[in-house]
């Protein structure tokens, strides 16, 4: 019952922190120099235009009522149209969720073996050359920003060995050949971002497995090298792991942005940040609060995760 009062109290802060980024987003928005209007009639327009269109918004409602309102829509699935082409904003996030949604199962598919290949050398390697040098390998990537990272990328698959397109720009006729062609730079480079923080993990975690008593007690069973690591030491070797997992899943939020926009790739992230330029509020805020909402559970699944593998933290 403790656990269970615990994972109630965590999710009611969760649900406390999406409503509190919610009031956030929307006084940040309301505090933009320039009015809504005046951005989309232009300098020229005349107050009665600027009057009508200001009504038609809601713009003349005082700002409480217009959250309560904009609230409201979010909760009913209501998310307004754009400001730019008055298209209904789920039709403009649609396509772009869908590719990023691609993008970051691609991701994570890439993250899995190069996260536990390299720990798994380092771990029988220790102390070893291999181990060193992957070491060396993960220290560099860890210290590298994304977008350098996606830039080397270019280079060496764009550049030097032309193998890949240097754009990756797909839409609803492309194939799924050309859609694996624009998605691999940009998925290889958010799962090598992702693996570094867990490989060094998943090292530490698997040399302390392997120093385990039952671990030594299988050895001494007689079996093989390869049962006792991967069927004995890596499944609990990868319980804390999960814990950075969660947290790379919570990553993809803020690493996608720069990704995508490096490689023109049209996702969640690129519409973002055309959208805070053509300053579209209605596609900001909801886009904002879909990330947020995705932080947000990453971090709530990392924490629930933690609680049910470790019940001893319920204690605390």
């Amino acid at each position: 019952m403790a656990i269970l009062r615990l994972l109630a109290w965590r999710s009611i802060l969760a649900g406390l922190t999406l409503l509190l980024v919610s009031l956030i987003v929307f006084l940040m928005l309301e505090v933009l120099p320039g009015d809504v209007a005046t951005r989309i009639l232009g300098r020229d327009a005349t107050p009665e235009t600027l009057a009508v269109l200001r009504d038609e918004l809601g713009l003349n409602q005082p700002a409480v009522m217009r959250y309560f309102g904009w609230l409201g829509g979010l909760l009913t699935g209501d998310l307004g149209n754009s400001l730019v082409s008055n298209r209904p904003v789920q039709e403009i996030l649609a396509p772009k969720v869908f590719n990023t949604i691609l993008l970051s199962a691609y991701a994570f598919v890439l993250y899995l073996p190069l996260a536990v290949i390299p720990a798994l050398i380092q771990a029988i390697r220790r102390d070893r050359f291999a181990d060193h040098l992957l070491s060396m390998v993960t220290l560099v990537l860890l210290s590298m920003p994304d977008f350098l990272l996606a830039t080397l990328l270019l280079l060496c698959f764009v550049i030097y060995i032309p193998v890949l397109p240097a754009i990756s720009l797909v839409d609803q006729s492309s194939s799924a050949w050309e859609y694996f062609r624009a998605m691999t730079l940009p998925a290889v480079t958010l799962a090598v971002v992702m693996a570094v923080y867990a490989v060094r993990m998943l090292r530490d975690s698997l040399i302390e497995v392997l120093e385990s008593d039952y671990v030594r007690m299988a050895e001494l069973k007689g079996l093989s090298a390869q049962h006792v690591l991967l069927r004995h030491a890596l499944p609990n070797a990868l319980v804390p792991t999960l814990n950075v997992t969660a947290l790379n899943l919570a990553y993809l939020v803020g690493g996608v942005v720069v990704v995508e926009k490096v490689f023109s790739y049209p996702g969640f992230g690129s519409l973002l940040v055309d959208s805070l330029q053509l300053r579209d509020l209605p596609v900001i805020e909801v886009t904002v609060m879909i990330a947020a909402l995705v932080y947000i559970s990453a971090n709530l699944f990392a924490d629930i995760t933690a609680i049910l593998l470790n019940p001893r933290l319920s204690d605390g």
